[in-house]
This record gives C-alpha cells, structure tokens and sequence, in this order.
C-alpha cells in the first residue's frame, strides 16, 4: 500500500511558489482572481446568502478580524472561511477539474486566506498553500476515483476539498511533515457532502463546501496546537480512500507529484452553471451566430452528454425542462442551451430569464441522451454534441474541448472581463481594477491586508443582507 499521507505530507510541506514553473505560477493567480470575483458576486446576489448570514451571526462567527470578500463586516477565521467558501460556489461559476469532478477552488482559497490572516502571512506563502491545497484535493479525487465517489452520493468538492483546505491552511501555518498528516487524521473525521441537493435545489451545496474550508482551517489550527491525528488518514484501512469509494487506486494520488500538476488541469468557467452543460452551451452559441437562427424556427434540440453529465444536468429529463429556480437552472441542460439559443450567451444575469416566454418556449423541444462519442472522451474531456432541428435540416456541432479547458483557457483579458462582469457591481469599476491588480500581484504582496480590504465594499448598504 502506497504511503500517501505521509508523502502527500512531505511534499506539501517543503513546497515553494518560488521554485514552481513560470505557468504554474501564472495560472495560480488567475485562478485565484478568478474565484475572488465568484465570492464577491455570491455575497450580492445569491438568495442563500442572507440566511446563512444570520446564522454565522446567531453562531458568533461574526465577531472577529477576518475578511469575508463583498462584505464590510469582520469575522472570525472559522466565519470567514465557511463564508468565503460558501460565497465561492454560490454561483456556480467556479472553477472545475474534469477528471476529479469537483471545484478545487472553492474549499482551498478560502482556507488559505482565512490562514494567512491568522498569522499575517505573505503572499507568495498563501501561493504556497493554495497550490499545494488544489494537488491534494484533485489528486485525492483521482484516487477514489471520483465517478465512484459520486456514484455512493458524495460531493467530492465537500469531501476531498477539506483535506485540499486542511493541506493549505497547514501550509500557511509552517507546519512540519507531521503536522501535515495530523491536520489529514483530523480532517478525515469530518469529509462530508452529499449530492442529495439535487433533489429539490438545496443550497447544501454551497453550504458543505464552504464547511469544508472551514474544517480544513479547524484541522490545521488544532495540529498546529499539537491536537494528534488519526494515522494514514488517507490509504488506512478505515481511511479515506477506503471508506468513501468501493475500489480506489491510493498510489494515483502520488503520480507525477512534483512534476506534474493537477492545478494546470483545472478550468475555469465562461458560464455560471454545471460544467457538463457548457459544451452544449457553446455549441449553442456558435450554431445561433452561424445559422442567423430564430428561436421560433427551432424544432427539437438534443444534447449529447456523457453519463455523468446525464446525471447532473439532463436527468429526470421532466425536471430539467421545467427550472423553477437558480439551482435548477445551473443543472438544467435544456435551461442552459435555450439561453444560448435564445440569446447567444450565457451569464449570471441569464437566470432572470427562467419565466422568459422564449425560453419557456423552447424548453420542452430539448432533451438531453447519452452520447457514444461524447462518452468515449470523458473523462478525459468534458464534451458535449448539440443537434438542432431547424428548417428541415439537422444541425450538429460537437465540441470536444469547451471554452475554459485547460487546453483551452481563458487568457488574462478575457478572466479579467468575467472578473469584472461579476465584481463592478459589488466594488465599482475602479475599485475592482485594484483589486484585480492585486490577486495577480499576491505574489509580491508582503501580506493579504490590502488584497482583502479592497474586496470590501464602500457602501455596505448595496449588499444581500445587510
């Protein structure tokens, strides 16, 4: 049995953004930039925002230092990296990674901010972490592998993600080898997530993943005290890997480590729903822009998705031709390709559409089927095939590599566009240029303090909840 607690620990404890590949680097900061305007929007407009506000208040997770992105108010650490993470997935525009299907983001920068103002670390040490965050989570994902994981009910984002946080904030922290595999024995008790969200909509998705920010920070404060944890968190007998998926293969989790990294397989979303759709979402585009087509002119739209996809976004097919609300819509795949048929894109303001005579319209001509060719490139791709029946011809487009793929990335323009398409509102224009100049300047910064006063609204009145 590979020794993957112990190695993963070594590694991840030793790790120096300094020393890393000039893309990694690169990449490392767009995907934070990336997920600081997710959290910034998610505390405007996400209708679980407010609730879960009250109850970080009622909790006394609200009387602290620490920063929540989008807000004035302060926290405790604990209540800034249960908000932060939260607010990261509120949206649903996150970051991916295909083959560990699951957002590395969401949980491990959260964790490693919250860290670095517990100690006042500098930013090329929370780089540090939050790479060394992202390769424990994907690399745990792949392990399982994730599709079995899912396959039980588990949210792998919620559940590896801890660990990915516990990796990040241990690294903020200075901890040795040891005191890495004690924060994984701790945050082994408390890997938690389920996929029952998708029965009615929940907002436990948003919520389990900014838990497991939390958790992770929680686990990495109590090893940093000394606090034991339980041994081989990850390969033992009753350890992770074991206990959360019927057949898991430990030494994945330790191929190429070092030399090859799991954050360089990690997307980013051009449109704010279930990654499985945006395939079909650009093909929905190109076909509109291409074709001069009318929604009225559409007879029948069938999207081709791989298996997993099927599960998320295009089954029960009854339920996905009828969203009622934002969680519905971002795993609707009918939803998501009408609006890219109707309106040739797909953005955060899109859900306002979801009553939209057109798109309601259109709705009930789109069903979704498992796709041979689709299926024979995952998971290696997140494809998609779009097939729309219009003027007596069917027009097909699949898309083997979606917009936002590793292989095919945004570039820095087009990230800061989405980053500000998200953020103006919140900060204001000028506001939000410093604050994005500041994300990709982390690497230089002597602390975090400026980066998160400046993801701090001037008028806290603007904001959900307040």
């Amino acid at each position: 049995m590979a020794e993957v607690t112990a190695t993963l620990a070594r590694y991840c404890s030793t790790l120096d953004f300094a020393t890393l590949p000039a893309e990694v680097q690169e990449r490392t900061r767009f995907l934070v930039l990336d997920l600081v305007g997710n959290i910034l929007r998610g505390r405007h407009d996400a209708e679980s925002t407010p609730p879960l506000l009250a109850a970080v208040r009622a909790l006394g997770l609200a009387a602290g230092g620490a920063a929540v992105l989008g807000d004035s108010a302060r926290y405790t650490p604990a209540g800034a990296a249960l908000l932060n993470g939260a607010l990261a997935h509120s949206l649903d525009f996150d970051d991916t990674h295909a083959a560990g299907t699951l957002h590395p983001g969401a949980p491990v920068i959260p964790a490693a901010l919250a860290a670095a103002e517990m100690v006042g670390a500098n930013g090329r040490t929370v780089l540090s972490a939050i790479v060394a965050g992202y390769e424990v989570t994907c690399r745990l994902a792949l392990a399982l592998p994730g599709g079995d994981h899912y396959d039980r009910g588990y949210h792998p984002t919620a559940t590896c993600g801890a660990f990915g946080a516990a990796a990040a904030a241990a690294r903020v922290f200075g901890l040795d080898a040891k005191g890495f595999e004690d924060a994984f024995g701790i945050a082994l008790s408390q890997a938690a997530g389920s996929l029952q969200f998708l029965a009615n909509g929940a907002w436990t998705k948003r919520f389990q993943v900014g838990w497991s920010a939390m958790n992770g920070l929680a686990a990495a404060s109590l090893a940093r005290e000394g606090f034991r944890g339980a041994a081989e968190a990850f390969e033992g007998k009753a350890g992770f890997l074991r206990a959360y998926a019927p057949n898991p293969n430990p030494a994945r989790a330790l191929q190429g480590l070092g030399t090859e990294f799991e954050l360089m397989q990690t997307a980013v979303k051009p449109y704010p729903s279930c990654r499985y759709g945006h395939a079909g979402i650009d093909a929905a585009i190109q076909l509109r822009e291409e074709l001069g087509l009318q929604p009225e002119e559409i007879e029948r739209v069938t999207m081709g998705l791989p298996n997993k996809g099927m599960l998320l976004v295009g089954a029960p097919l009854q339920y996905k031709q009828n969203p009622q609300n934002v969680v519905d819509g971002q795993f609707s795949g009918p939803f998501v390709v009408s609006c890219g048929l109707v309106f040739g894109h797909m953005g955060w303001d899109s859900y306002a559409h979801l009553q939209d005579p057109q798109v309601r319209a259109l709705l009930p001509k789109v069903v979704c089927e498992e796709d041979p060719e689709v299926q024979a490139l995952f998971p290696t791709y997140m494809s998609g095939k779009l097939t729309v029946r219009a003027r007596g011809q069917d027009h097909v487009r699949l898309i083997k590599v979606a917009k936002g793929e590793p292989e095919n990335f945004l570039t820095e323009a087009e990230l800061r566009a989405k980053f500000h398409g998200l953020a103006d509102a919140v900060l204001g224009r000028d506001r939000a240029i410093q604050l994005a100049d500041a994300v990709i300047g982390l690497d230089k910064a002597p602390d975090v303090n400026a980066l998160m006063r400046l993801g701090a609204p001037l008028m806290a009145a603007r904001l959900a909840g307040e």
